[in-house]
C-alpha cells in the first residue's frame, strides 16, 4: 500500500484505536440509550399475541423421464442419484422451482376449499392470507424441504401443512404421468430423425478422407516432419558443397582470366591439328618476316609477298576457328596455343563448372521437394480439425440415437409408475407450546435499533466536542517543532476530570527522578539544547493557547531538568493573574515578581532556593495591571540581570489567546516554548495562537505536547519506554533513592 493511501485512510479516521478511544469518552451515553431501548423492546413484547407453528419436511428426488426440450435430463442409469434434482439455472437451487409450485395459487385454493379454512370474521381464508403464515424452507446442504404454517389454532396448523403436502405429491404424479407419455410420443417421432442425421454424418466422413487422401494423419505428420529434417540436412550439406566448389572456381577463373565459354573455346583450339597446323604456319611466316625485314625496306618485294602470305594464313586461320567453335569469334592468338599446364587447369575450371551446376539443380530440386512437404504439413491441422468436427458429429449423432432408444424403453415402463419427485420424511403434529420467535425477533430489533441509536450518539457528541483529543491532530493543528511528549499517568486523574489539568503537588523530576515522565522533560531540555547552534538560549518564556494545558507543570519540571545537570537556573511565575508555581513547589506568595517590579521588596529576600541550582521567584500579589508592570523597562532590566546572574531563566507566563503578558515577554527573552495538551485546547484556538505567534514574528522555540494518553493514541507512542521504566529496582537502588531525595520546599 502506497503512503498516499495510507494517508487517505487515516484521514477519514478509518482506525479501531480512534473509534475505541471514542468508545472510552462516550460509553455511559451510549449504554444508557442501548440498555434503554433494549428495555422498552422487551416490554413490547408482552403485548405480541402467542401463534403455533406446526411443520413436516418433504425429501425430494428426479425422475428418470423429465425433459426440456428434445433434451432430457440425466437418468439413474448416467450417474446421477434419484435424490439430485437439477435445476436448469446453474447457479439456482432446483428446490426454488418445487416451492413456487406448493406456493402456487391453484394449490392454495385447493388447501383452502379441502379443510374449509375461516378467517377472524368467518369469511373463507384468502390464498394471500394462507400465503403469509405459510413458510417454505431448504434445509441447509441437503434435499429436505421444511414447510410450517403459523396459526392461532394448533389442529388448524397441523392440518395445513399435511394437507399442502399430500395435494403437492397428488399433483406431482398426475403430472409425471402425463409429461412421460407426452415425451415418450415426442421421442418416437424424433427417432427416424436421429437415424437419418447418424448416416449422413458417417457418409460426411468418409467423403472427406477419400477427397483428402487421408489415412492416419497422426503418422503423416510425424512422417513428413522427419522427411523435411532430412531434406534440411541434405540442403545444408548442397550449400556446403556448392560454396566449396563456388570458391575453387573463382579461384581459377581469376588464374586463367577466362569465363567458362572462353575457356571452353581455349581448349577446344589449343587440341584443333587444323588451327594448329595453320597457327604454326603462321608463326613461321612472322619468323621469317621478322628476318627479312632486318635487311630490305617495306616496299621490298620479298617483305610484300610475307605480308601476302601472312594476311592469307591469318583469314585461313580466322576461318578455322570460326569453324572449330562453330561461329565466327575474334579469339587473340595467344590463346590458341597454350602450354599443359595452363590446359590442366582449363580442364580442372571446366569440370568444376560442370560440378556446380549439378550441385545447384540438385539443390533447387531438394528446395522445391521440401516446400511440397510444407505444403502438406501447414493444411494437415486443418484438415486434423476437419476431420475431428466430423468425427464428433458422428459420436454426437450416434450418442443421441442410442440415448433416444433408450428413453423410449424408460418411458414405457415409467408411464406406469406413480412415483412422485418427493415423499414425507416428516408429517407435521400438532404444536404443543406456543412459538416465542416473535418475541426474540423483538429483542433482536431493539437491540440493533438501540445499537444504531448508541452509535449515532456517539458520533454527535463527538462532532460536537471540537477539541484536539491526540498528539497527532495537536502537530497537524501547529507547524512548530515537536520539542517531546508529556505521557499523563492514569493515577492523576479523576474518571469526571479526564481532560482538565489537576494541580498535583509532586514535582516528577523531583520526586520521580527515575519515571518516563522526567526521562521526557530532560529528551526536551536536550533537544532545547540542540535547537540553535550558533546561539545560547538563557530566557525562555512557557505558555500556551488557553488556560488548563499543564505550562506551570512544564515550566517547574523543565527548570528542575536542567537543574539536575548542574546549571543554575531561576524559575519566574508570570503568571499574575493565576500564579501556579507557589502551589507546586509549596511555598506563600507573600512577595514575589509583583512586588519587585514596584520596588517593594528586594529579590534576595523574595526569591526561594526549592533545588540544588534551582531558585523559585513566585509571582506575588496581584496587581491591577499587570501587562503594565511586565510591559516596563524594570522587567527587561531585571531580565537582563537575570540572565547575567543564572545560566537559565524560565518565565511561566499566562495564555496567549487570554493576556498579551507572553508576547510582551517574548520580546525580551530568546523564545516561546508552546505546551499544548489534547483534550483541552481545540482547533480553532490552536488556529488563532499560531496566527497570533505569526504576525508578531515571534521566536517560538518548538511545541511541549502534554497530558498525552496513550489509550487514545492511534499509534503507542510510550509502548516500550513504560516496559522499560517499569522494570522492577533492586531493594538497594530504593533505599538509595529514597536517602538522596530532597526535601520539597527549603
Amino acid at each position: 500500500m502506497s503512503e498516499t493511501s495510507m494517508e487517505a485512510r487515516e484521514s477519514i479516521d478509518l482506525d479501531l484505536r480512534r473509534y475505541l478511544s471514542v468508545l472510552k469518552r462516550r460509553w455511559i451515553p451510549a449504554a444508557t440509550i442501548l440498555v434503554g431501548t433494549i428495555a422498552l423492546s422487551a416490554l413490547a413484547t408482552m403485548y405480541v399475541k402467542s401463534s403455533y407453528d406446526a411443520e413436516g419436511k418433504l425429501l425430494f428426488r428426479i425422475p428418470s423421464f423429465k425433459v426440456v426440450g428434445s433434451n432430457l435430463l440425466p437418468s439413474n442409469a448416467d450417474g446421477e442419484e434419484p435424490s439430485d434434482l437439477r435445476s436448469l439455472v446453474a447457479t439456482q437451487n432446483p428446490i426454488s422451482t418445487q416451492i413456487e409450485v406448493i406456493s402456487s395459487h391453484p394449490l392454495l385454493q385447493r388447501t383452502i376449499d379441502k379443510l374449509q379454512l375461516k378467517n377472524a370474521a368467518g369469511e373463507p381464508l384468502k390464498v394471500a392470507d394462507l400465503q403469509e403464515n405459510l413458510s417454505l424452507k431448504i434445509v441447509g446442504g441437503t434435499d429436505i424441504l421444511k414447510i410450517s404454517y403459523k396459526s392461532r389454532n394448533p389442529e388448524e396448523a397441523a392440518a395445513v401443512v399435511n394437507t399442502v403436502m399430500n395435494l403437492y405429491l397428488e399433483n406431482d404424479v398426475l403430472t409425471n404421468r402425463l409429461e412421460a407419455e407426452a415425451t415418450r410420443k415426442f421421442i418416437a417421432k424424433q427417432l427416424p430423425q436421429s437415424e437419418a442425421v447418424v448416416h449422413k454424418t458417417e457418409v460426411a466422413l468418409r467423403i472427406f478422407r477419400q477427397k483428402n487422401n487421408i489415412a492416419d494423419l497422426t503418422e503423416e505428420t510425424r512422417s513428413a516432419v522427419a522427411i523435411i529434417g532430412d531434406l534440411n540436412n541434405q540442403i545444408n550439406t548442397v550449400r556446403a558443397q556448392l560454396e566449396d566448389v563456388n570458391a575453387q572456381t573463382n579461384q581459377l577463373r581469376q588464374k586463367l582470366n577466362l569465363n567458362s565459354q572462353q575457356a571452353i573455346a581455349v581448349s577446344s583450339l589449343s587440341q584443333s591439328p587444323a588451327v594448329q597446323g595453320v597457327l604454326t604456319q603462321l608463326q613461321e611466316i612472322e619468323r621469317q618476316l621478322a628476318n627479312e625485314r632486318s635487311r630490305f625496306q617495306d616496299e621490298n618485294p620479298v617483305i610484300v609477298s610475307l605480308e601476302a602470305r601472312k594476311a592469307n594464313l591469318t583469314a585461313l586461320l580466322q576461318q578455322q576457328v570460326g569453324n572449330t567453335l562453330g561461329t565466327p569469334a575474334q579469339v587473340p592468338q595467344r590463346l590458341l596455343q597454350i602450354g599443359e599446364l595452363r590446359q590442366t587447369l582449363i580442364q580442372n575450371f571446366l569440370q568444376l563448372e560442370l560440378q556446380r551446376n549439378g550441385l545447384s539443380n540438385r539443390l533447387i530440386s531438394l528446395y522445391n521437394s521440401r516446400s511440397t512437404y510444407e505444403r502438406r504439413t501447414k493444411i494437415i491441422p486443418q484438415l486434423v480439425q476437419t476431420q475431428r468436427q466430423l468425427e464428433r458429429n458422428v459420436e454426437v449423432a450416434e450418442s443421441t440415437y442410442q440415448t433416444l432408444l433408450k428413453k423410449v424403453q424408460e418411458l414405457q415402463v415409467a408411464e406406469n409408475r406413480s412415483a412422485p419427485n418427493a415423499r414425507i420424511v416428516a408429517q407435521a403434529t400438532v404444536p404443543e407450546k406456543p412459538e416465542s420467535g416473535k418475541k426474540l425477533i423483538v429483542v433482536a430489533l431493539g437491540a440493533i435499533f438501540g445499537t444504531f441509536l448508541a452509535t449515532t450518539a456517539m458520533l454527535l457528541l463527538e462532532l460536537k466536542d471540537k477539541s484536539l483529543k491526540t498528539l497527532k491532530e495537536v502537530r497537524e493543528a501547529y507547524s512548530y517543532t515537536l520539542l517531546g511528549g508529556i505521557p499523563l499517568s492514569s493515577s492523576k486523574l479523576r474518571p469526571r476530570d479526564r481532560y482538565a489539568e489537576s494541580a498535583p503537588t509532586e514535582i516528577a523530576v523531583r520526586d520521580l527522578p527515575h519515571s518516563l515522565t522526567s526521562e521526557m522533560y530532560r529528551m526536551i531540555q536536550a533537544n532545547l539544547k540542540f535547537l540553535s547552534s550558533d546561539k545560547v538560549l538563557k530566557t525562555i518564556v512557557v505558555t500556551s493557547a488557553v488556560p488548563r494545558e499543564g505550562k506551570s507543570t512544564v515550566s517547574a519540571n523543565l527548570a528542575a531538568a536542567i537543574a539536575q545537570l548542574g546549571r543554575k537556573v531561576l524559575l519566574i511565575d508570570a503568571d499574575m493573574r493565576v500564579p501556579s508555581q507557589h502551589h507546586l513547589w509549596q511555598l506563600t506568595n507573600a512577595a514575589g515578581l509583583s512586588e519587585i517590579l514596584v520596588s517593594q521588596a528586594e529579590f534576595h529576600t523574595a526569591v526561594y532556593p526549592v533545588m540544588d541550582n534551582l531558585d523559585v521567584l513566585t509571582a506575588g500579589v496581584r496587581p491591577p495591571n499587570p501587562l503594565a508592570l511586565l510591559d516596563s523597562k524594570r522587567m527587561a532590566s531585571l531580565i537582563k540581570d537575570f540572565s547575567q546572574q543564572y545560566e537559565y531563566v524560565i518565565i511561566d507566563a499566562p495564555p496567549l489567546l487570554l493576556a498579551a503578558d507572553a508576547l510582551t515577554l517574548s520580546q525580551m527573552s530568546d523564545g516561546i516554548l508552546l505546551v499544548s495538551r489534547p483534550g483541552v485546547i481545540d482547533s480553532s484556538s490552536a488556529t488563532a495562537a499560531q496566527e497570533m505567534l505569526s504576525r508578531s514574528s515571534h521566536n517560538v522555540l518548538g511545541l511541549v505536547v502534554n497530558g498525552i494518553i496513550d489509550q487514545n493514541e492511534s499509534s503507542s507512542y510510550f509502548y516500550h519506554a513504560q516496559q522499560y521504566f517499569t522494570s522492577p529496582e533492586s531493594p538497594r537502588e530504593v533505599v538509595l533513592q529514597k536517602r538522596t531525595r530532597k526535601p520539597d520546599s527549603v
